[in-house]
């Protein structure tokens, strides 16, 4: 097969059917209608004479040969792309572009949604799509699936290949109903240890940093509730005697709320230190600098 009679626009289609294993979410990443997106799936099983996408239940999988495709298919296309945009400045005042970062939603909240402020006068084209962190969030960094991620250090593997940056620091606190009458301006361990506790974590994050620390200084919790969303659980305190650890900065946005009394740890938690980490490309992408230098800025004003 010549390169010159191939649909080069049906491996990019490729690429975003075999990440979101959706036809509908591929349509809309594509800004296509389904029907056009059916047809293109329809092309590429007759370009590769393989089904590509199956149905199995109520979903879609890989074929083998599929699976085989992914990691050579985002690689050729980050260097087209690299290529394309060799040379090229990147205007964030005129430029359209669309980057994808994952991070927790505490990130989103502190770190992110300053950067959404500023982004309809800095730049008015710019789309950004933010993801919660999942157990191969790395893999689909290293595969070019994402732009960045944000999370813990600590977290990260303790030999991480891809380049990286701190941002900021956090330290935790305790956070509890104001008129919670079990909490005085102070907790001590035996308070800590007894009352109803609501674990925090962030989407399908096994366990928080704070927890394993807890953990690891063998503090008890008499857990009563789990939230999945670091930014959601304060905001099931309230009415309650539940206390929970939430990150210092996210208490401080909840300050202005009266209805959350903030407390000390009674047990020294340490830090985090929440890093930026990237793919590198093999030519230095503007666009994508830009948005390095951008959460760099807003995590120093943190």
């Amino acid at each position: 097969m010549q390169l010159a009679s191939v649909d080069l626009n049906l491996l990019v289609a490729l690429d975003v059917l075999l990440e979101e294993r959706n036809v509908s979410r591929a349509a809309e990443r594509l800004l296509v209608g389904q029907p056009a997106m059916s047809a293109t799936l329809a092309r590429l099983r007759a370009l590769f004479n393989d089904p590509l996408l199956v149905r199995e239940g109520r979903g879609l999988v890989a074929t083998p040969f599929a699976e085989s495709l992914a990691v050579p298919l985002r690689d050729v296309l980050g260097r087209i792309e690299a290529i394309v945009n060799v040379g090229t400045e990147f205007d964030p005042l005129t430029d359209h572009r669309t980057f994808s970062i994952v991070a927790s939603d505490y990130v989103a909240l502190v770190l992110m949604r300053p950067l959404m402020e500023l982004l309809p006068t800095i730049a008015p084209n710019v789309e950004i799509q933010l993801r919660l962190i999942e157990p191969d969030s790395i893999e689909q960094l290293a595969r070019g699936q994402v732009d960045a991620l944000v999370m813990p250090r600590e977290l990260l593997p303790d030999k991480l290949t891809l380049p990286s940056e701190r941002l900021f620091q956090d330290t935790f606190v305790v956070a509890a109903d104001a008129a919670n009458p079990d909490v005085g301006d102070t907790l001590d361990l035996d308070q800590f240890q007894t009352m109803p506790y609501l674990v925090c974590k962030s989407g399908t994050m096994m366990q928080s940093i704070m927890e394993k620390r807890l953990d690891a200084l063998g503090v008890l919790r008499n857990v009563e509730m789990v939230a999945q969303s670091f930014v959601m659980a304060p905001f099931m305190l309230p009415g309650t005697k539940l206390i929970t650890v939430i990150q210092a900065k996210l208490a401080e946005i909840l300050l202005a709320d009266g209805r959350f009394k903030i407390l000390p740890v009674p047990v020294d938690l340490a830090e985090i230190n929440e890093v930026m980490v990237w793919a590198p490309k093999p030519i230095e992408d503007a666009g994508h600098a830009w948005l390095r230098a951008q959460l760099k800025e807003l995590a120093s004003r943190i």
